[in-house]
């Protein structure tokens, strides 16, 4: 929807300060864009008033639709629908539904409510409340001078389900939103962005100014968004190019869509009635949660164990002694020990470690501060890869996450189709890889 122009105010001292990240941002940008809409503009100020309503007068001034995060709750610095109404020509008026939903709120969770909750049971006297089953504010929905104001709350796990559950289908009721998305998205894991450039451009390259292509690189994934802003290209042949590039990329395609590498692992270790178990140093649990996170998960996902010191992996994962001794705790060989030992112990078909420096400290002349060693058990056998990672002690430690998942899948579409993977072959603790 492109003729339709979208803002963005996120309104919190926490946001600038530093305090909070702005999730809204992504959040709302993504699910808009998967609906053909895009944001114009984000803008985030202070709780102060004035600000509020300079942005707000801004912002509704040039926009067909403006939505607001933050401000909406119970304490003194939340300003926002009060000075919003005031711009707007709006009375605020009290609504008996609201404040009833509020008390229920705290008699359910056995809390006494203050007075000052009583201070978001206010809507706009011309405008629709838009209910919050998880927090005591509600949102606010107002149509005037033929825009559109969403007000929602700050916490995210409010003010998601809101937004896909009431807000996105308000907007398309009124035709501001597409039916689907307005451009088709390849994911790819394993190769880098200019590598999965070149690779393309027979596909791409031919179609000049009519397609538009866009390049989004993440911890070894990249995402590739074709589009054809001008109409040119039907949205029928924006899938049938992206089918082409899905031949050409082999085992480096992940899936067409927004699903993680996590949940295409999850669907295929479904769909060949296999289960996962998983062991960590370096990662600290980031791995299992990873699969945690997918509704479902008990169907394929046996478990993980969080193993820092030798004790605990000898205690939890039978690794030897001697491996410890002998090769130390990142090491191939301890990697191995510790995907057997995890699958054997939680009678999983495949096992999943990771082991490593995640830094910035640690490491050693010949594995330094993000040397990352993986290992991956199956029926077939078991091996172990070595990666050479770069950047702060979060980015190491996810792309640890993504390299293990991305080793994990591969496997798993090999086997679906019959082939001789690398976990396939005779048993083996190297098969380094930097």
């Amino acid at each position: 929807m492109a003729s339709v122009r979208y803002e963005l105010i996120t309104l919190g001292d926490e946001l600038l300060l530093g305090l909070t990240a702005n999730s809204h941002l992504t959040f709302i940008g993504a699910a808009l864009g998967r609906q053909g809409a895009r944001l114009g503009r984000n803008v985030t100020i202070t709780d102060d008033a004035d600000a509020i309503a300079a942005q707000f007068r801004e912002s509704w001034a040039r926009s067909d639709v403006v939505i607001t995060t933050g401000g909406l709750g119970p304490t003194c610095d939340d300003r926002t629908r009060e000075v919003v109404a005031q711009v707007l020509g709006q009375e605020l008026v009290f609504e008996e539904s609201i404040r009833a939903a509020i008390e229920a709120r705290f008699a359910k969770l056995g809390r006494r409510m203050t007075d000052n909750n009583l201070k978001q049971a206010y809507r706009f006297s011309r405008g629709e409340v838009l209910p919050n089953a998880n927090g005591t504010a509600p949102g606010l929905w107002v149509e005037q001078d033929g825009k559109v104001l969403v007000m929602l709350p700050g916490p995210p796990n409010e003010l998601n389900p809101m937004f896909t559950e009431q807000v996105l289908p308000k907007l398309s009721r009124l035709g501001l939103l597409a039916e689907r998305e307005a451009y088709v998205q390849v994911r790819t894991a394993g190769i880098g962005e200019s590598a999965l450039e070149v690779k393309l451009q027979p596909v791409l390259a031919p179609h000049g100014d009519a397609l538009s292509i866009a390049f989004c690189a993440h911890q070894g994934q990249v995402d590739l968004r074709l589009s054809s802003p001008s109409g040119a290209l039907s949205m029928e042949r924006l899938q049938d190019l992206a089918q082409e590039c899905v031949t050409l990329l082999g085992e480096d395609f992940l899936c067409i869509g927004h699903d993680s590498l996590a949940k295409v692992c999850a669907d295929l270790l479904r769909a060949g009635d296999h289960t996962l178990a998983v062991a960590e140093t370096a990662t600290g649990g980031l791995l299992a949660n990873c699969f945690t996170d997918i509704a479902g998960a008990s169907k394929f996902f046996a478990g993980g164990c969080v193993c820092y010191s030798n004790e605990s992996k000898m205690q939890l994962l039978d690794v030897p002694e001697d491996i410890l001794l002998q090769h130390g705790a990142v090491s191939s060989e301890n990697a191995v020990a510790m995907a057997a030992g995890v699958a054997e112990r939680l009678g999983a078909d495949y096992g999943l470690a990771i082991t490593g420096f995640a830094g910035p400290c640690g490491g050693t002349k010949e594995n330094p501060v993000g040397t990352i060693f993986l290992a991956l058990y199956t029926p077939g056998g078991v091996w172990s890869r070595r990666l050479a990672q770069s950047g702060p002690r979060s980015a190491v430690k996810q792309r640890a996450v993504n390299g293990a998942l991305d080793w994990l899948r591969r496997e798993l579409v090999r086997a679906k189709r019959g082939c001789c993977g690398e976990a396939s072959k005779p048993q083996r603790a190297g098969g380094a890889m930097q």
